[in-house]
């Protein structure tokens, strides 16, 4: 039987995955009205990811034979004063979400859940990756911003970003 404070923090995890999922996809919307489809690609791809995660999240209290809650997802802020703006709210929210998932493995550790902290695993490595990745896009930008054709060059290269679904094991 898995652990019932850690049961409600995956709950919430989910939550928070799926909102993650509704930020980027308001993040995608953004860049596309704004003609830069390439940013736009990018954002529908982290918004399929981070519904995936949400699934792998609720497939694994499925798994141990817990409750999965539908909690309350509150819509994303999504006015932008420029093109940067999105992307700095992409580290900070990556960030926000290794620390609850990292709060998550605190718990499991503390309550001897070993295949929670195991199961967890993924998602730290995942984080680590995904934090990169916000970091390097800003970084990009902030080399190209100033260079419309560079500018163009990173969207048309953005545009080809493919999802390439990897998953947790849970046997």
């Amino acid at each position: 039987m898995l652990n019932k404070k850690v049961e409600a923090l995956i709950n919430e995890q989910i939550q928070k995955e799926l909102y993650s999922s509704y930020l980027y996809l308001e993040m995608s919307n953004y860049y596309e009205a704004k003609g830069l489809k390439g940013f736009g690609h990018y954002f529908l791809v982290q918004a399929q990811e981070e519904r995936d995660h949400a699934m792998y999240f609720r497939e694994y209290l499925l798994h141990r034979n817990a409750r999965v809650i539908s909690l309350k997802i509150d819509a994303p802020f999504g006015e932008y004063k420029d093109f940067r703006e999105p992307l700095v709210l992409q580290i900070k929210h990556e960030q926000e979400v290794t620390k609850s998932i990292e709060n998550i493995l605190e718990v499991a550790i503390k309550e001897k859940d070993y295949g929670t902290q195991e199961f967890l695993q993924w998602f730290i490595k995942e984080q680590v990756e995904e934090e990169s990745s916000a970091e390097n896009l800003l970084d990009d930008y902030d080399f190209m911003k100033d260079d419309k054709a560079a500018l163009v060059a990173l969207d048309g290269h953005l545009r080809g970003r493919s999802y390439h679904k990897s998953t947790p094991d849970l046997d």
